[in-house]
Order: C-alpha cells, then structure tokens, then sequence
C-alpha cells in the first residue's frame, strides 16, 4: 500500500507547477489526475485551504448570528421572533439552491452548511418559545435528519459528515434516556452512498466507520440489558470490539483491491487506523492486571458473544481472501480467537502473568514485523511505527517489570541489537536495489 495516494491534492499541486514550467500541457496534467482519481480544474480552481476558509467563514457568521439572536431573544417580540427565524432560514436555503442551480456546487455547500446552522438554531429557539422540551433529543434528531438531504443532493461530504455528527450525538442521548434509536441506520446508508458517489473524505469514511461500530455495540448492550437499554458495558462488548477491528482490517485489504482509486484511498486510511488500535490494545495488554480482571470477571452473556465473535472472524477472513491478504490476517485472527477463548476458559488468577508474556512478544514481534515491512516496501510510516512500538515496549517493561541498572542495560542492549540490525538489513537493501 502506497501512502502516497493519501496525498493527491499535493500530487495535483506539483503537476500544475510543471504545467506552468511548460514541462507537460494542461491535457497531460488532466490525465496523470484522472489515474489517482483527482480533479485537476477543481483543484486548481478550488484548493483545500480555499474551502476550508469559505466554510469557516459561513459557520462563524451563522453563529454570530445565533449569538445576537440569544442575546437579545427576551427583548423581541414572539410573531418577530419565530418569523424572523423561518425567514432567515429560508432565505438562506433559497439562495444556495440558487447557487447550486447556477452550478456552483461548493458555495451552495458552503451556503446550505450556513442554513443547517439557522435550521438548528430555529428549532432550538422555537422550542424554547412553545416550551417544548419534554424529549430533548428530538430536537437534535429533527436537525440531523433535515440537513441530511441537502448533503445526499450536493454528495457533498462535508453536509454528510455534520448530519452524521449531529445523528451519533443524538444516538447517544436517546439511548441514554433508554429509548433505541432506531432511525440511526438511515445516517449511514446515507453516509455511504455520499463516500460512493460523492469526492473522497476521510473524515466521513472514518465517522462512518464509527457509526457503524457504535450501532452494533449499541444493539448488543440493549440485547444483554434485557428491558432497558442503557450505557451498561459488558465483557463481551470487549471481544466483540476485537473481532470487529480484525474485520476493519480484513475490509482495508479488500478495498486495496478494487479497481476504484478512491476505494483504494479508503482501504489505506482503514488499514493504518486498525493497525494502530491493534498496537494500543497489544500495548494495554502488555500488563498483567488488565488479565487479572477478565480471568476474574463473570462471563454472562458468552453464547450470543460468541456468535458474533465467529461471524464477525468468518467475514474476516472472506474478505481477507477476496483483498489477497489471507497471509497476514490469519495469523492475527488466530492469535485473537485463541487469546479469547483461554482468557474465557481460565479459573487461576496466576495464568495472567502468562497472557502478558505473550502479548509482549507478540509487541516485539509486531514492531519487528512494521520494521521489515516498511523496508521491503519502502514506507517510512511503518518503518518508524515499528520502531516507536518496540521502544515504548521497552520503557514499559524497564518500568513496570524489571527496574533495575543491570537489567535495563541488558535490555536496552538487546534491544539496539535489534534496531542496528534493522538499519543494516535496511542498507543492505538499498544497496541491492541500487545495483539492479
């Protein structure tokens, strides 16, 4: 996987400098764009930075508008008061369809980003007129779901990412005054087809995937809470989560696979975030009192866990296979399901210690692995991610377990016999490749 394809914009900046440089025509920039699934004029038209500014800008004259509205609320009359609002968000909505019609996409964007604000305030101030707020988080579901078809028709992932931000805030008050949220999945559906359709985002990519585990999570604690659906975390939800990061990995490699470029793009960003929780779960688990706890705690909900441990672990690896990673999951997902069925199974508080030396090992080795890998590959970011695993895995060891001169010394020893080893291997390389 090539990181490099997370940086696009930077690719079509430096191949408008060379069209400028009269070194390729602006045809010949179009087309080394279009391979990487980027817009050459949109970019040139439009940077980054341009629209980020141009969004800025509207959220914060929509909330100073709120501002003085509140400010002033007790002072003007009712009939001017709800008026005022429909017509302000009105206008509003008005003119980025206007905007949109003339073909301006990302400033009818930016205009109906500024409407959803109006729309929010409008139902809040509204409520607190009429008094109604006997279920507080319907207010906050109405404002998701009425700014969700603006983002659907622009597919404009910056809409889509606040409609989904504003559904999980009201998702989780909703369950947590004990009613479910049914409607949640309806965000994501939507939230999907705008990463379909629409430009690539990583925000929306990365909050989709999180919707997504937290409507699963969701639907398991109100299936183990029985008749109340609160925020109670269960064991289980722990090895759930597990399998459910061993599945985001195996769904990065078959993304990675498809044709698409922008499927390519997200496969990457899921890839490393998987791989990162991986490495902070290995990291807490390198301790033994995490294993004391489980090994202690009361397993009651162990037959529906274990459902969805192998369904979720079966997808893994047929998405695995289909992406060509099977290699490199296997020996993850068997190390994970054995982990949790020893963990489940064990009655002795001093098995913990043994859990610890494994997943310790399992860090070095890990580190080791990134090492060889971003050599091999050529990516920096692995390369130096699993240097930084194997160092923080020794200064938590020299802390935690041996805390002594002599001791620390040897193992900073070995440990810059591994690391010297590693530069050498990765020399050698560069010069095998150098003479090919």
């Amino acid at each position: 996987m090539r990181l490099i394809r997370l940086f696009k914009n930077d690719l079509a900046k430096e191949v408008s400098d060379w069209v400028e440089k009269d070194l390729i025509s602006a045809d010949q920039a179009r087309s080394i764009c279009r391979v990487y699934d980027v817009d050459y004029d949109s970019i040139q038209n439009h940077s980054l930075g341009y629209r980020l500014l141009i969004g800025l800008g509207y959220l914060f004259i929509g909330l100073a508008v709120i501002t003085l509205l509140g400010a002033n609320w007790d002072e003007i009359p009712r009939a001017l008061r709800m008026g005022g609002l429909l017509l302000l968000t009105l206008a509003t909505h008005g003119l980025a369809f206007k905007s949109y019609f003339a073909g301006s996409t990302s400033g009818a964007a930016g205009l109906f980003l500024l409407g959803n604000l109006f729309y929010g305030a409008s139902i809040i101030l509204i409520a607190q007129i009429y008094h109604l707020g006997e279920h507080m988080p319907d207010g906050v579901f109405w404002w998701a779901l009425g700014s969700l078809p603006f983002g659907v028709l622009l597919k404009s992932p910056w809409l889509t990412l606040f409609s989904v931000l504003l559904a999980m805030l009201w998702f989780v008050l909703e369950f947590g005054m004990g009613f479910f949220p049914w409607l949640f999945p309806l965000f994501i559906v939507a939230a999907v087809y705008v990463l379909y359709k629409g430009p690539s985002s990583s925000m929306l990519f990365l909050a989709t995937i999180a919707a997504i585990g937290l409507w699963i999570e969701a639907v398991l604690s109100a299936l183990w809470a029985g008749d109340r659906y609160d925020y109670t975390l269960h064991l289980e939800h722990l090895l759930v989560s597990v399998a459910l990061f061993v599945l985001a990995y195996a769904v990065s490699g078959w993304l990675y696979a498809q044709s698409s470029n922008k499927a390519k793009d997200y496969g990457v960003l899921l890839s490393l975030w998987s791989l990162r929780f991986g490495l902070v779960a290995l990291l807490v688990f390198s301790f033994e009192d995490p294993w004391s706890d489980l090994i202690e705690s009361d397993w009651d909900q162990q037959a529906s866990m274990w459902l969805c441990v192998v369904v979720l672990m079966a997808a893994s690896l047929w998405f695995a296979w289909r992406g060509r990673i099977l290699q490199f999951l296997l020996p993850v997902a068997v190390f994970a399901g054995l982990s949790m069925i020893a963990v489940v199974a064990a009655e002795d508080r001093s098995a913990a210690v043994y859990f610890q030396i494994a997943y310790n090992i399992a860090l070095i080795c890990s580190g080791i692995g990134l090492i060889v890998r971003g050599i091999h590959q050529g990516v920096s970011h692995y390369f130096f991610l699993g240097v930084a695993t194997i160092l923080l895995t020794a200064f938590m060891r020299y802390i935690d377990l041996i805390g002594d001169y002599i001791g620390g010394a040897i193992l900073f020893m070995v440990l810059a016999a591994v690391l010297l080893g590693a530069a050498k291997y990765w020399k050698g390389q560069q010069l095998q490749g150098g003479t090919q």
